[in-house]
């Protein structure tokens, strides 16, 4: 059985580190688009909303398929709003017993990885939310010089350290009563989801952006290895 479930794309007009990001060009299109077409590929999202304070790209949105425009109210505009107050005011106005919610700055997040995601939130009823984190298995340090996740003295090989885990930002799904019980997309008894890295990368600086247009460029175009 495929379940089916509603993503919600928070979208703001203002971006301070890589300025007008969700409509800047992306390979040809505004940035925001990219993730919109990846969930109307998935088979397990229904619908699609774009909540927003941009007037600009409520307009982009509203011209694509299968997508829903929400205007964000005025005291949920500013950057220092958190997206769990616009998960709030999204679960108030609708009735969707589950939710799954992600980013324009995960381009490179796949069709294929959303729907395993949704099925893995789904197979296990202990499960109340989950979120994508990405693996690391390298030497952490803090800024006082503390080993975090290995001894100085035991130079044990990188693939035997026990893990550590990356919240990535790249997919959230939580239902609607641990979300209420939390008020937090991540909830108590929620599930980590291990993804590919280049998935994950999440467009944070200008360097994020260019190195995401480029992986996604070549996945559009693969190189001709028998010339």
């Amino acid at each position: 059985m495929t379940h089916r479930i509603s993503a919600l794309i928070p979208l703001k007009g203002h971006s301070g580190r890589v300025p007008g990001k969700n409509l800047r060009d992306f390979n040809g299109r505004p940035l925001f688009h990219v993730i919109i077409e990846t969930l109307q590929r998935a088979t397990t999202v229904a619908e699609i909303y774009v909540d927003t304070d941009s007037v600009e790209i409520a307009e982009s949105a509203a011209a694509l398929d299968d997508v829903i425009v929400i205007e964000r109210r005025p005291e949920l505009v500013g950057d220092d709003v958190s997206v769990n107050r616009l998960i709030t005011a999204f679960l108030d106005s609708h009735h969707d017993a589950h939710l799954l919610q992600t980013h324009a700055t995960s381009p490179l997040l796949e069709s294929n990885t959303i729907d395993r995601a949704v099925e893995t939130y789904f197979d296990d009823p202990s499960t109340t939310s989950l979120f994508g984190v990405t693996r690391h298995q390298a030497r952490f340090w803090d800024q006082e010089l503390h080993a975090i996740n290995h001894d100085p003295a035991e130079l044990i090989p990188t693939q035997d350290l026990e893990p550590l885990f990356l919240e990535n930002s790249s997919l959230y799904i939580f239902g609607r009563e641990g979300f209420s019980e939390s008020d937090h997309r991540i909830t108590s008894t929620a599930r980590m989801f291990d993804m590919d890295p280049l998935q994950a990368i999440d467009i944070d600086e200008e360097s994020d952006f260019a190195l995401a247009a480029v992986i996604h460029r070549m996945r559009a175009t693969p190189p001709n290895i028998g010339g």
